[in-house]
C-alpha cells in the first residue's frame, strides 16, 4: 500500500567519472553510454558533485580556441554540491525534491554517502504510468476495506488522471486524515479532492473527570 522507493525504480550500474577525468573522457563517456548526465565521485566512491552534457558545452563556449583545453577536467566543470537521496526515501518525495530543485537526476548514496545508484526522472516517473481504474481498486481495496476496516461502499472513490476524488461518510472524524494520507502515498496519485464526511467527532474535548469528595 505504500510508495515504491528510490532503491526499487534507480539504476544500479551508474557511469561516473572522477574529479581527474579529463573532459574529452567525459564527453566520450555521455556518447558511448547515451546518458545525458554522470555523477562525480572520488577514489571512494563518494559523490562530488554532478555534470551533464549542458555542463561540457558551457565550458566550451567560454574556451578561447575551438576546442577546450585539456587540462579541464570533470571536477573544473560538475556542479557541486550533488542533490543526493538515500535508496529508501519514497519516490514521490524523490520527484518533488528533483521539481523542486530543478534537477535532471538524483544520485543515490548509501549511509557513508557512497554512490549505489541513479535516479533520473524517467525512472521516478515511471511510478506516476499507472492508469485510474488501478488506482481505484487499490484506494478500495488495500485502504478503505483492509487497512481502514469499512465496507466497500463507504467511500466512493472516482480517479482522472491520477487525481483521487473520496466521497462519503466514514465513522469517525479521525478516520477521514488517516485515509486521505495513505491515498497521497499510493504511487501514480497526483492529487486528493477529500469530500469527506463523518457520523461521529472523535475528537472533541472529553468531559474532565473531577473526583468526588466526601465531606
Amino acid at each position: 500500500m505504500t510508495a515504491h522507493i528510490v532503491g526499487e525504480v534507480m539504476t544500479r550500474d551508474v557511469v561516473h567519472a572522477r574529479r581527474t577525468t579529463p573532459f574529452k573522457e567525459v564527453a566520450r563517456l555521455l556518447d558511448h553510454h547515451r546518458v545525458s548526465g554522470l555523477p562525480v565521485v572520488d577514489a571512494g566512491d563518494k559523490v562530488l558533485g554532478v555534470l551533464s552534457g549542458s555542463d561540457l558545452i558551457r565550458n566550451q563556449a567560454h574556451q578561447d580556441g575551438p576546442a577546450p583545453s585539456p587540462a579541464v577536467t570533470a571536477g573544473d566543470v560538475m556542479s557541486s554540491p550533488a542533490i543526493t537521496v538515500h535508496p529508501e526515501q519514497a519516490v514521490p518525495d524523490a520527484a518533488r525534491l528533483m521539481e523542486r530543485r530543478g534537477v535532471e537526476r538524483l544520485p543515490v548514496v548509501d549511509e557513508a554517502d557512497r554512490l549505489v545508484g541513479i535516479a533520473t526522472r524517467r525512472d521516478l516517473l515511471r511510478v506516476f504510468l499507472r492508469g485510474d481504474d488501478d488506482i481505484r481498486r487499490q484506494v478500495t481495496e488495500e485502504i478503505v476495506v483492509t487497512a481502514m476496516g469499512l465496507p466497500s461502499d463507504t467511500v466512493r472513490v472516482a480517479v482522472r488522471d491520477g487525481v483521487v476524488t473520496l466521497d462519503g461518510r466514514v465513522e469517525a472524524r479521525g478516520q477521514v486524515p488517516e485515509l486521505v494520507h495513505a491515498v497521497w502515498r499510493l504511487d501514480g496519485v497526483v492529487g486528493v479532492v477529500n469530500g469527506l464526511g463523518f457520523r461521529i467527532d472523535d475528537r472533541e474535548t472529553a468531559t474532565p473527570f473531577r473526583r468526588t469528595v466526601s465531606p
